[in-house]
């Protein structure tokens, strides 16, 4: 098996983990924990979303909570951005990289999106247009690229007509999105020998929901097929709020252990992870799911 010397982990915990908590997160307690993810040595960290307060209460403070964190050199702090608006919003916060998003399916678009594809095209292309004039980086995500749970099966030529059209108006990296958590090896390698045909491995991210306990598989094939992004929340925290059923990101804890493994330098400090993960675990009031605070507590940690 031909593997990566390293891989790069992207922390969406505070937009992704956070958005399907149901008791709000106090705006302090968001900065508090995205400053411990940044002592981690995490390079990027994605800090909220911009989309509409009532759409995701959750996250309606995301623009105090980027004007407040302590910013480490080296760290990109991104937010989610649906429209023109929140752009704006997003770049007065001091927002570092601007991430779009949309889905692969008709009925999960519809959802949560409000919107056909067609009708998406053109609200992200005036996005990413000005985030580009502003000099920011742009991130794309495509929701449900193995399987929907409205439409069911999704095709991987779906997918990629998609992303075709988001890196035509200038998306630099596209994070593909098991967003159900339904995906086996087999759909993640019909997938990206698909999308390798056209684009490079090292445009695309993976970005897996661990619902059906497949997650770490699935990045294992991922890895075989030469990606070396991979998103996930510390502590597994996550679903999505207009995807029944979609339990939480792979973790970043069991992500590292996994690289760490497999002789895969991430760079990240995977004990300073733990403990991000016990504070965000004390500030829900619930155990977090994963296989690695599993075991922190089965030894003992406090």
């Amino acid at each position: 098996m031909k593997l990566p010397e390293k891989v790069t982990v992207k922390e969406v915990g505070p937009r992704d983990g956070l958005q399907n908590e149901k008791a709000v997160v106090a705006t302090e307690e968001k900065i508090a924990w995205i400053n411990a993810l940044s002592d981690t040595g995490l390079t990027y960290i994605e800090a909220g979303s911009f989309v509409r307060p009532e759409w995701i209460p959750q996250l309606a403070d995301t623009g105090a909570v980027l004007e407040k964190i302590r910013r480490k050199p080296g760290v990109t702090y991104a937010a989610l951005v649906p429209n023109v608006r929140g752009l704006e919003r997003a770049l007065n916060a001091g927002v570092d990289e601007v991430s779009v998003f949309m889905s692969a399916s008709e009925g999960h678009n519809l959802h949560n999106i409000n919107k056909t594809i067609a009708e998406t095209y053109p609200v992200l292309e005036k996005v990413v247009k000005e985030a580009k004039s502003a000099g920011k980086s742009v991130r794309g995500y495509i929701s449900t690229v193995i399987a929907c749970p409205y439409d069911g099966p999704v095709s991987p030529k779906q997918v990629k007509d998609v992303a075709g059209r988001l890196f035509a108006m200038g998306v630099d990296e596209i994070s593909l999105g098991d967003t159900i958590g339904a995906g086996v090896p087999t759909d993640v390698e019909r997938l990206l020998d698909e999308l390798l045909h056209d684009f490079n491995a090292r445009q695309l991210a993976m970005h897996f929901h661990d619902t059906r306990g497949t997650a770490l598989a699935n990045v294992v094939k991922s890895l075989e097929m030469g990606i070396t992004v991979f998103d996930s929340a510390a502590g597994g925290l996550g679903g999505c709020p207009y995807a029944k059923g979609a339990s939480g990101n792979v973790a970043t804890e069991d992500l590292l252990y996994l690289f760490a493994q497999m002789g895969i330098e991430t760079g990240i400090d995977f004990d300073r992870i733990i403990q991000a993960a016990k504070q965000i675990e004390k500030t829900i009031g619930r155990p977090l799911a994963s296989h690695q605070m599993e075991i922190y507590r089965m030894a003992g940690g406090a």
